[in-house]
């Protein structure tokens, strides 16, 4: 019982990070993209909208807990924070440039940077909004909140 309470002990910075990482991101894939959920996939037609959102915050989540967890080695507080926000942004804007392409783009006639261009229209508000509160969330975990 003792091994489980310590191993729990220790799981509960990362475990913590990573649901706030998978809220975080399927919060702002239906914030950003929400709006081609009722069209088909090209790539697998059928899958739907839920589950694309799901395996891309499950991938997100395995992806940014470990990088942030290694980043969150670095005292300089604001270049921790600005590589945090670079990972996390990139990370977003890709699953939003990727739902974009494969349920609208794909049946259309778009041109990579109007891709590219409606993409970030479409993302900007939900990514800044998210990303700030994310990672405001995610410092909170990783310094002041020491789990016992």
């Amino acid at each position: 019982m003792l091994q489980i309470n310590k191993m729990l002990k220790n799981l509960k910075k990362p475990l913590s990070i990573g649901l706030l990482f998978f809220i975080s991101t399927i919060l702002e894939i239906y914030w950003s993209v929400g709006q081609f959920s009722g069209r088909m996939s090209s790539g697998n037609p059928d899958a739907s909208f839920f589950d694309d959102a799901y395996l891309m915050s499950l991938f997100s989540t395995i992806f940014l807990t470990i990088v942030f967890l290694f980043l969150s080695f670095i005292k300089n507080i604001y270049l921790k924070v600005t590589i945090q926000l670079i990972f996390l942004i990139s990370v977003w804007f890709f699953w939003n440039y990727t739902v974009f392409v494969d349920r609208e783009s794909s049946w259309s006639t778009y041109t990579f940077k109007e891709e590219l261009y409606y993409t970030f229209s479409i993302s900007i508000l939900p990514v800044l909004v998210l990303s700030v509160a994310t990672i405001l969330g995610l410092n909170y975990i990783l310094k002041s909140r020491e789990f016992k």
